[in-house]
Formats: C-alpha cells, structure tokens, sequence
C-alpha cells in the first residue's frame, strides 16, 4: 500500500505544484532548472516519501523550476525530503607540472634491467620519515612508512593486504582492454586483481576510465609492485572493484553516486574510496542513506576533505559530503615536507590527513611540493599511459588512507571477530591513534598524518628492524 500511495502521491502534489509555478516557465525558474555550472542535474530531483526505504530520481517537465519545486514538495506532508540531484566533482588540485622536462615514462630505457626499489624514486609519499636513509631508500618528512607496513604484512603472511576487496567509486579504473585498442589495462595493474565493477554513467557493467583521475587513485590504492614497470601501491595485494559514478569531466549525480555505494555493499566491499566532494553546504540525503547502509555492513568508507577552488559553483569553502557523511572518515592533504596542502579545507570533517603533495600552506617550513606520483592515463587518451607530474589534492590524499586500511584488515590488529559498527568504529580509531601531528588544530589535520607502518604493527609482527623494499 506504500508504494501504491507513494506513487500517485507524487503525481498528485507534482501536478499540484506545477499549478502553483505556473504552467509556463519564468526567466527566473528556467534559470534554476538549469543547474548553473554543474551545480545539479538539470529537471530532476531526488525525492523520498514517508515509508519508503530510499529516495527516487524524479523528472521534470520544462516549466518547472528544480529549485522551486525541491522548495514546494519540501512543505508537503509525508516528504521526508525533496533536493536537487547534486553534482560531485573529483577532489584534484589544479596544479602546473612540477616537472615539465620529465618524461613521464614508465619503464627504464630498452636494455636496462629493472632496479629493485627505483620507485622510490618518485614516491616520497611511502617512505619512512625517521631513521638513517640507505642508497635503495631515502627518507621523506612527509612520508607514511608504507615500506614499515610492507614488512609488517609480509610477517603477517598476507603481503600488501592480500585479498582485502576495495571500491573505488571515480571516473573508472583503466582494468581491462576493450574495443580493438580504444582502451587497454594500465601495465601495472594485473587483470586477477580485479573484481566485477558497474558503470552508473553509461549503465552498463563496463567502468572504463575515461580521463586518468580514477586510474590514478585506484593506483595509489593497489598497483602492483616489483614487476619492473611503473611504481608502487600501497595495498598492492588487494582487489579492486571499479564503481564508475564521474563521468569524463569528472562530474558526478548524487543518485548515481548512492547507487555505487549500495552496488559496492552488495557485492561486499571491505572498503569504499571517494575522492570527490559536493559543494559547501549541500544535503544529499540519497548519499548519506547509502553510507548509513555501508557502515551496517561494516564497511570502511573514505572521502576527499575537498579543494579550495575545486571547481564547485559555490562562494563558500567548507569541509563537505560524502567527506562529513555518516561515518566517513574525512581526509586532508599533506605535503612532501609534512605541512598542510595549500588546497586542503579545513572543518570539523577532516579526521586525519595524508598525503596529497602540491604546494604547502603558508608559514610551512619546508619548501618540499612534489605531486602525488602514479601511473594513469594520457590526457585525452584511453589507451596510453604516462607518470604525470601535476596530480596534487585531497583526491590522492584519501587513497593512501583506503590503502592503509586494507593493510589494516588484512594485517590482524582489528579483531577477526569484530563485525558491523563495532569494525568500522576501531578502524578509524586505530588510524588516529597512530596518526602524527604535524602542527596544526585538530580542524585543519583532524588526529594528524597517518602512519601506516604504526597502523598495521601488531604484537608478533612489531616494526620491522630491516624494511624489506619491493
């Protein structure tokens, strides 16, 4: 009976509303039907109705201004709420090339053997930021000791997070090769590390990315290591399942976004990364029902804190969802001389930071400021790959979080019989408790930057005297 009444409820007060707008479109209302800048989806709102479990995608007709209507049915009895289809955008920082003579190449020259470790190279977000450098591994004051977290699983006998499920809802992952070339695998994923994905751009169960942010992220997350080509991830062991919800723009709907999260439930993620963010301010309840529904379940989701100037239609800057959502743990930016990004937001959202390179804030010390290195994408390809050099935000910085917690689940310092709730509550805890500060109030790095070496340290494995590098 629900259902039947929620639907022609609908029905009813639409057509009620649309007799009170107006049966024809004023400047005024065909403006706000538009979604300025990307803001929301142009004629739809995202609607719930008392007794129903979710809210629904709900079209309108061209005389209906998407504002005004959200406003109207707002007032409605048994609405539990009415609200534009907002859009999400990836949580990258606009940087210049750190870099513009490097190469970005991917293997060392024809004839030269792979080098053991030379991705430490580029990778300053891995190292360990204390102790005596070696030759094969230098130190980095803005590391997270991922080789300490390495050597921590390898003791534990599941290295790199071996056969912990990660959801990288972005704008795809480059996992399989499709089309006759038009889009192939990054060489430094392995086509077993992935599980079943869904497109919730293109509707269909090919989430191919399309512009590289995804690629990278899920990069960062779990590329493989010690193969000889590219770099490293951080949870190397760990399979991907790749939730498109950005579309090539790196655009994003809240009902698109609610819907990966539950396909990502369903199919039993231990973790969920979203780098993305809305904008300041704006409810997306759709989203935040879906993450309620993730935390049952037990899983670990991690969001993007979000950019100054990310490219949101906004006059405000504030710490946003799916970053302050139920649960989430929100993630700020560092930089190579462990300071606060000059990107990153502040908010009572932020729990923890972590790398995502760029230009520090003002008053930092150091002058340190290389990106977040990864394998992805060439731009405006979907079958090249290059190691770019201006990838920087709160985009990179949440997957070295997801990344830590796989390790963490697979490393045994969350008890195996814990479920539910009760999981996700010690994961965060553990991941602050272990954080360093850099400094800062707690708004700007929440508990502080991560250590993953600390993290994952259980009582037999304690930190490794010698840190095995891949």
């Amino acid at each position: 009976m629900h259902s039947t009444w929620n639907r022609y409820a609908l029905m009813g007060a639409l057509a009620a509303l649309l007799v009170l707008l107006g049966a024809t479109a004023s400047q005024a209302a065909a403006a706000a039907g538009i979604g300025p800048a990307r803001r929301f989806a142009p004629r739809q709102l995202v609607v719930k109705f008392e007794g129903e479990r979710h809210g629904r995608t709900v079209s309108l007709p061209r005389s209906a201004g998407v504002l005004a209507t959200a406003r109207a049915l707002r007032s409605q009895p048994r609405v539990e709420y009415a609200e534009p289809n907002y859009a999400a955008t990836a949580s990258a920082a606009e940087l210049e090339p750190w870099d513009p003579d490097d190469p970005g190449t991917l293997e060392a020259p024809p004839g030269t053997p792979p080098t053991p470790g030379a991705w430490a190279e580029k990778q300053w977000d891995f190292l360990p930021y204390t102790g005596s450098s070696t030759p094969k591994l230098p130190i980095s004051p803005g590391g997270i000791d991922v080789v300490g977290a390495w050597s921590n699983l390898i003791a534990d006998g599941r290295p790199g997070g071996q056969g912990i499920r990660v959801a990288v809802l972005d704008s795809g992952i480059a996992y399989r090769d499709y089309g006759n070339g038009r889009y192939l695998r990054s060489p430094d994923f392995s086509a077993e590390q992935f599980l079943p994905g869904e497109d919730f751009v293109d509707h269909d169960k090919l989430p191919l990315d399309e512009n590289g942010h995804g690629t990278h992220v899920a990069g960062t997350i779990a590329e493989q290591t010690n193969n000889g080509v590219g770099l490293s991830g951080i949870a190397y062991g760990a399979r991907l399942m790749p939730i498109r919800v950005l579309n090539s723009a790196n655009v994003g709907y809240a009902n698109r976004i609610a819907e990966g999260i539950r396909f990502a439930v369903r199919n039993h993620a231990q973790v969920i990364n979203m780098s993305f963010n809305f904008a300041c301010g704006e409810k997306v309840p759709q989203v935040d029902e879906a993450l309620r529904e993730a935390y049952d379940a037990g899983i670990v989701t991690v969001a993007s804190g979000g950019n100054l100037s990310a490219g949101v239609a906004t006059s405000k800057s504030c710490v946003s969802e799916p970053a302050t959502g139920p649960r989430v743990i929100g993630v700020g930016g560092s930089t190579e001389g462990g300071c606060i990004g000059s990107y990153s937001l502040a908010g009572k959202g932020i729990d923890v930071v972590a790398p995502g390179g760029g230009p520090p804030a003002a008053g930092c010390p150091s002058v340190l400021s290389r990106p977040i290195y990864q394998v992805t994408l060439k731009p405006g390809t979907t079958n090249q790959f290059t190691i770019p050099t201006d990838y920087a935000g709160t985009s990179m910085a949440a997957a070295h979080v997801s990344g830590t917690v796989a390790l963490m689940l697979a490393a045994g310092v969350i008890p195996k019989n814990m479920k539910g709730k009760a999981l996700v509550q010690a994961v965060t805890k553990r991941l602050k408790t272990t954080a360093r500060g850099l400094g800062y109030p707690r708004t700007i790095q929440g508990a502080g930057l991560i250590d993953a070496a600390k993290a994952t340290e259980t009582p037999t494995t304690g930190l490794a005297a010698s840190r095995r590098v891949p």
